[in-house]
């Protein structure tokens, strides 16, 4: 028997050279979750670590070199702006992936469109966090703090800066919730009994005191722990008073714009529509956290929820067994799982 047929042939190939850009906050973590999947597809990697946390990135680049990969395989290179615009104009590049604020994301892709590279975003985000009245107020209390306020200092695109809570259990929350808080020893972040350390620079803690300032100027809401940098010992870091706002309304600047540092915004809602509509109303959408005994209300309202990730009576425990990554203003493309 003869005859003619097609073959229809799928191959997937290496981009070649991934640029990636990480952020201070998560260098390590970042690094090793866009570098390995790189060189697992076959490419070669250029990674720019941000100018104020290079130390991080220059080890992952040292460990690299002691497990045999191949020089100019995964190449370090510390730089300021000049130099990631640099990577990233660069024709040789092929793809990029970038983590850290918006307003940077802004200038990449600008910059980007120049030789048409494709571009993965992770960006900021301004969570909310949804205290149900079914909830386990002490679990929930602990865990609120921990992803608000504790956790990095706040310096975490994955930070529960918007607290919800139902009112039949707003006051009860809240109380707990503020012991844990008062009760958590702030100082170095090397110190084993530490849970919250400092923020990143002066310029940081200017920004962040600001962000106090104006909300109590405009009575975004009522300031009931913190506000202030802390002094004595402490008094010549960055550090800042865990803060926590009540009564906020949603449409300040305080609830709308991402702080970045132990800054949490209580908000009060009376049914589970409310509840999903205040957590939608932000031009973030990174993470949402939903705590709740009533498993059929946790699928129902996850599934409402503008997050890349929604996590239920639990911390942003990310695994790269699944995708993680944004929506919105958040970012577009995901790291981790088959992504």
């Amino acid at each position: 028997m003869t005859g003619s047929f097609d073959i229809n042939l799928i191959e997937r190939e290496p981009y070649g050279v991934v640029g990636v850009i990480t952020p201070w906050n998560g260098s390590l973590v970042v690094s090793g979750s866009c570098v390995a999947p790189a060189l697992a597809a076959g490419n070669a990697v250029v990674l720019k670590p941000s100018e104020v946390a290079p130390l991080a990135a220059l080890r992952f680049g040292e460990l690299c070199m002691d497990v045999g990969l191949p020089a100019g395989l995964v190449n370090v290179v510390p730089a300021g702006p000049e130099g990631g615009d640099a990577l990233v104009r660069h024709p040789g590049i092929r793809k990029i992936h970038f983590t850290g604020g918006d307003a940077t994301a802004r200038k990449v892709l600008q910059s980007a469109a120049a030789n048409l590279t494709p571009v993965v975003t992770e960006l900021g985000g301004n969570s909310a966090n949804i205290i149900f009245g079914d909830a386990d107020l002490d679990a929930a209390a602990m865990l609120s703090a921990h992803q608000g306020p504790l956790m990095q200092s706040g310096q975490s695109c994955a930070c529960a800066s918007r607290v919800l809570v139902h009112e039949s259990v707003h006051d009860a929350f809240v109380e707990k919730f503020v012991a844990v808080i008062q009760a958590s020893t702030i100082g170095d972040p090397l110190d084993p009994q530490v849970v919250c350390g400092p923020v990143i620079s002066q310029g940081a803690a200017d920004r962040i005191l600001a962000v106090i300032e104006q909300a109590v100027t405009q009575r975004s809401g009522e300031l009931i722990v913190g506000g202030k940098r802390l002094g004595g010992e402490l008094a010549q870091g960055y550090y800042i008073e865990p803060t926590v706002f009540i009564g906020v309304d949603n449409a300040s600047a305080l609830a709308q714009t991402e702080t970045f540092g132990p800054v949490v915004s209580v908000i009060k809602f009376s049914d589970e529509a409310e509840a999903v509509r205040v957590a939608n109303d932000t031009n973030y959408g990174l993470n949402a956290f939903v705590q709740t005994t009533n498993l059929s209300r946790a699928h129902r309202v996850a599934r409402q929820l503008e997050a890349g990730s929604v996590w239920i009576n639990t911390f942003s425990d990310i695994s790269p067994q699944g995708p993680y990554g944004g929506c919105k203003q958040s970012g577009f493309g995901r790291t981790g799982g088959l992504e």
